[in-house]
Formats: C-alpha cells, structure tokens, sequence
C-alpha cells in the first residue's frame, strides 16, 4: 500500500458550479472505491446501494461531517477536494497489522538531490523531518552513503520505477511505502515540484516529515492540525500533534530522553458544549470563526463548515486571532492579534500590513483588541477591550468622541466582557465563553442566551 500527498487547493471566494446529477454520482463511486474500498460495478445514481451508503458514512465519519449516507453538497465538496493518494481506512495502519520497523536503529539513504535546492537544504531538511519522529520515540536514523538502507529517498517524474506514477506540477506532491522488506519505507517526491525552505511553494521540511510518518508506519489523521491529516498545509513552528505523538509511540513507544516538546494543539471540536470563540467576522457572504490556530468557514449554502489552520491560508498572520470585522463598503477584513492588524481583501493579504491597532486611536495602554464589529446601519465599527468599547468612525478614520464606553451601561442584558461578535440584520451576536447572545441593537436588550456553537449548526 501507498501513502501519498496531496496539495490543498483552496478557493475560497466561490463555490464551483454543481455538477449534473449523474456526474455527481460518478465522482462519489470513484472516490468510495479508491479511497474505503468500495466495490466495483455500481453504475451511476441508478442503485441505492447499501454498499455505497455504507462507504459514504465511513467517508463522513472519518471527516467529521454530519453521518447521512447521502450524498449532500458538503461531502461533494469535501470529494473535490485534492488529497493524498492513501486509502483513509485501510490495512496501511498501526491497527489492527503493526506495520513498524523490528529495531528502533533505521537507516537512510538519500539517492538523488532536487535542483531546487542546495544539497545541504535537502540533507538538513530530511534529517530535520526524521529528527521530528526520534525527538518523542526511542527511534535512532542513521544515513548511508551507498547500498540498501530501510528508508531509500529519492526523487523523480512521472513513472519513476514503482508503477505509481506523479502526475506533474501540482496536485501529488509525494508518496512513501509503510515499513517492510523490498520497496517498504521507500520515499519519494515529484521532482515536477518546486520545493523550498519557506512557504513559496512547497516546503520540503513539511512534506518530508509527513511522508517519513508513513515509512515508519503512521495512517492518516482526520485531525486538522496533524501533521498527518491527509492534505499539505504550511506551518512554522513545531509540526506534530497530540494526536501524531500518540500514534507513534503507540508504534514505538516513548522517548526515554525525550525532551520537553510542545505539541500543535488538536484541533478544536466544533461540538464541543464548553467551545468558545476567539474571534467571528463576516468575508463576502461567508462566515469565518476563529478558535487557537484554526478557523471555520461557513457558507449558507453549505451546512457543514469547513476547519483549516489560520497558517495554511495566511502564513504571515499571527497564530492566534483576538478579534475581526468586515467593512462591506471598502470589501475589507481586519484582522487582530496582540497590538498589530491585518487587512484582508477577499482571501488575500492587503500591502501595506500589519499596522499598530494605535492607528485607529486606541491609546497605546490597550494591548490588545477582545472583539471588533461593524454595524453597517451606522458606519461605525465597535472595538471591545476588557469591559469597555470604542466606537470608530469608518467614513471620518477617528474616534467617536466620549470613548471608551461601558459594555455593562450601554448593553444592558450582556456580561461585562465580550469574546467576538458579528452583525446580521439589526441583530448584535455577542460571543462570551460557551454562550452566545443575540441583541437586538434598536431595542437595546436581549432578545436570546444560545450556546455559541450553535452558529455551527450543533
């Protein structure tokens, strides 16, 4: 079995055309028994076979999506999506076969260099993915210089000698064999790729470290923020999970000098009853929910909402967000974190950003921005910090006159602070811990107490 992966293709403004009804079936069929092994000779939408259903809820649960066993419009799109070429159940797995190395000494061999890179990028960059796995497992990797070694890189185009052959730019970036005699471990990338150091294009580091997860026997994750979840996504910092360490080790065991490691948060459950928000803004018609180094996207023509690190679609922004708004008039979302923010139009980063939050007239003892709303009725954007609010003038570029104001005196019904809000309609949405409430904003009172993940339809 192989692993393979994939580049993410994000497009985020719209949402591709529906396909005819017969297509869609096609494409589900074709997905289903690459990908959970759905049996052949199916036709179309002409069967509600149970095979098929049964394989479509294997498919949403493994995603976290609404178990159905139809094929509605956010598992379609979830089925578009480009992705890593391994069955998502499969024997390729710690469980039930222990597909691992029999000795915790695993030797590598790098057998050809990318001219992407300088040979030393390529060898630092491979040791540094095989040093991710050793750092929390008893694991030792030594390199060979010639001859068989357990774990033999390389790279190449096209059909490059195993008979699973790269596709060209884009889309398969890699593939790896999971531990075993032969081709097993075996690590290969689609020379078609540009690979680099940092986020141009496609980061060798990352790739590297996820492949190599598969050569020493590690599945696919259907957690966002591993490092073996199926799809690429750029990020700085430490790469493993929770959720990758405990898969490891449950391989190898731990480290018995393991140094003191910070894994990536999991990523956080959105029907979780205590989930909070970090931060809630409208993007062009979409909704977008900030929580730790992850957002949801929800569009009303989607139910189910899409979870992507912050990282993977704006590498340069802060990890965490405190607070966001959209001005639909300039077609802008600002984004912030700490004493800096960022301008977003559409999906892409603004030039000229990040900028002091001072330059709005915030006076420099506020560090940081709790919550932003625009209310559009007005023209004002509300900005909250611990238990007062700003009121900023979007046309005139000031503050209103008579800031800050009390949270408590002016929005009677609501706590004292506020953890992000949005405006739809007349409505105020406050979001503070696990509760949400809707404020009507001519009324000045509380029209409703919801738990806040019910904006994601919990």
């Amino acid at each position: 079995m192989i692993a393979s992966l994939l580049l993410l293709v994000l497009v985020p403004q719209t949402l591709a055309l529906p396909l005819p009804s017969e297509e869609r079936w096609l494409l589900a069929e074709k997905y289903l028994r690459r990908f959970y092994h759905l049996p052949n000779g199916l036709q179309g939408g002409q069967t509600s076979s149970g095979d098929f259903q049964n394989k479509l809820k294997e498919m949403q649960r493994f995603f976290n999506l609404e178990v159905t066993g139809n094929l509605d419009d956010n598992t379609l799109a979830l089925m578009k999506e480009a992705r890593c070429g391994v069955p998502d159940v499969a024997e390729y797995n710690h469980f039930p076969r222990d597909l691992k190395w029999q000795t915790n000494d695993v030797t590598f061999r790098i057998l050809n260099y990318t001219p992407d890179l300088k040979k030393s990028d390529v060898d630092r960059a491979i040791r540094t993915a095989l040093n991710v796995w050793a750092d929390v497992t008893p694991l030792k990797f030594k390199k060979l210089y010639e001859g068989d070694a357990d774990i033999m890189i390389s790279f190449g185009t096209r059909e490059h000698g195993d008979h699973n052959p790269f596709d060209g730019p884009d889309g398969l970036l890699a593939h790896a064999y999971p531990p075993g005699q032969g081709i097993g471990g075996d690590t290969h990338f689609d020379e078609d790729e540009h690979w680099t150091r940092d986020a141009s294009t496609y980061n060798l580091f990352i790739v590297a470290a996820h492949e190599l997860g598969h050569a020493l026997g590690m599945s696919h994750s259907s957690d966002p923020g591993a490092l073996m979840y199926p799809v690429y996504s750029y990020a700085t910092g430490y790469p493993l999970s929770l959720d990758d360490i405990k898969g490891i080790q449950a391989l190898y065991g731990p480290n018995p000098n393991q140094r003191k490691v910070k894994p990536k948060p999991d990523a956080p459950s959105k029907c979780d009853p205590t989930l909070s928000f970090d931060a809630v803004t409208e993007l062009r018609g979409e909704t977008i929910i900030f929580k730790d180094e992850f957002y949801w996207r929800l569009h009303p023509q989607m139910p189910e909402p899409e979870q992507t690190l912050i990282k993977s679609t704006w590498p340069s922004i802060s990890k965490k967000v405190d607070a966001a708004y959209e001005n639909p008039e300039k077609d802008l979302v600002i984004i912030f974190s700490g004493i800096r923010m960022w301008a977003l139009n559409g999906y892409n980063l603004v030039d000229g950003y990040p900028k002091y939050i001072h330059k709005l007239g915030l006076p420099k003892t506020v560090r940081k921005v709790d919550a932003a709303v625009h209310i559009k009725d007005t023209g004002k954007t509300l900005l909250f910090t611990d238990e007062e609010y700003w009121s900023y003038d979007e046309a005139a570029g000031a503050m209103d006159s008579g800031c800050p104001r009390s949270i408590e005196e002016d929005f009677p019904g609501m706590d004292d602070e506020v953890d992000a809000a949005v405006y739809h309609y007349g409505y105020l949405y406050f979001f503070h811990d696990h509760l949400q409430y809707e404020y009507s904003y001519t009324s000045r009172k509380v029209i409703r107490i919801m738990r806040a993940n019910s904006i994601l339809n919990c």
